[in-house]
């Protein structure tokens, strides 16, 4: 099968697609034939070298891509709750890992797989896991109640756009930060209020609400400054953590580093086919075209997520 890998990580890196032997599923796992595959900034850090961080060792082939839809084509032992055939959708959520979702096929652990949704295709379905479980987790972290406000920043991307359709759904008062011409965007994802990225964003949250937000999510990695922005004694949640600041004030500051959630993976579908979140989709490549796509990821301005398509 092709694979999508990259084999020495730095900054003048180039993704590879390379020959390799389909892969088996072991106990507690499955084979998912890979219909799609967003293309994410992880894969780029991936490219530029994680190896030897905290994040992961150093090895020899790192495999590329997270989000995955497509079918079941093969279960391992002591898995009975998918069947060979199955559409779904999953996450690989581990960066030492040799082969990875940009393939013909991958192998994931079951508690990694839900069942993809019935409302749209495998394309927007690829779209899901990542930025889905991010935002539900960093929503989880800080907790938001209806009668507090929320600041999410980055709030046209992929993390941030699903994390104020979420929020808004849930009776919040979402604040959206986000470039001006994703003004009319944000706000039918459910934004209530919206201040442009070139605005000082502390001073504008202020004039909305004196003294600062409870909550904020920094989809955009802002880091001190969207903390600023955060009356004293509030909640902030970073998904990043060379962008997580100091709490000052007396606030709460949490990094939420993805996992794989087979019951958030569920509630995410359930949201999607009720029509209570949008998948949006950039463009479409072929597998032998993923480097082109990182290029294009890298270049920055996208609304939606490019997917890879074997």
């Amino acid at each position: 099968m092709r694979a999508a890998v990259v084999r020495s990580p730095g900054l003048e890196a180039v993704v590879e697609l390379v020959e390799v032997p389909t892969p088996q599923p072991g106990r507690g796992a499955v084979r998912i034939k890979v219909a799609a595959a967003a293309v994410n900034p992880v894969d780029l850090m991936v490219r530029n070298g994680v190896g030897g961080t905290p994040f992961a060792a150093p090895r020899d082939q790192w495999g590329i891509g997270w989000d995955v839809a497509g079918t079941i084509d093969a279960v391992g032992a002591d898995v009975t709750e998918f069947v060979p055939g199955q559409p779904v959708i999953g996450l690989s959520d581990r960066l030492d890992v040799s082969l990875a979702a940009q393939a013909d096929y991958v192998v994931l652990e079951a508690g990694n797989v839900a069942p993809a949704p019935t409302t749209v295709n495998s394309i927007a379905a690829a779209t899901i896991p990542l930025n889905g479980l991010t935002a539900l987790q960093a929503l989880a972290a800080i907790d938001p109640q209806p009668a507090e406000s929320l600041l999410i920043t980055g709030a046209a991307g992929g993390v941030g756009g699903y994390a104020v359709e979420l929020a808004a759904a849930a009776g919040i008062r979402v604040i959206a930060s986000a470039a001006a011409a994703d003004e009319q965007v944000v706000r039918a994802l459910g934004a209530t209020d919206f201040i442009p990225r070139e605005s000082s964003l502390p001073d504008a949250v202020r004039e909305l609400i004196p003294g600062g937000v409870d909550t904020a999510l920094d989809a955009a990695t802002l880091g001190p400054q969207t903390l600023a922005a955060v009356r004293a004694g509030g909640r902030f949640v970073s998904i990043n953590l060379a962008a997580t600041p100091i709490p000052l004030r007396g606030t709460k500051v949490t990094t939420v580093l993805v996992h794989a959630d087979r019951k958030q993976l569920d509630d995410l579908v359930a949201a999607v086919d009720t029509g209570n979140l949008t998948l949006r989709v950039a463009d479409t490549y072929p597998l032998d075209a993923v480097a082109a796509a990182q290029q294009r990821l890298a270049a920055g301005g996208l609304r939606g997520r490019l997917v890879v398509i074997p």
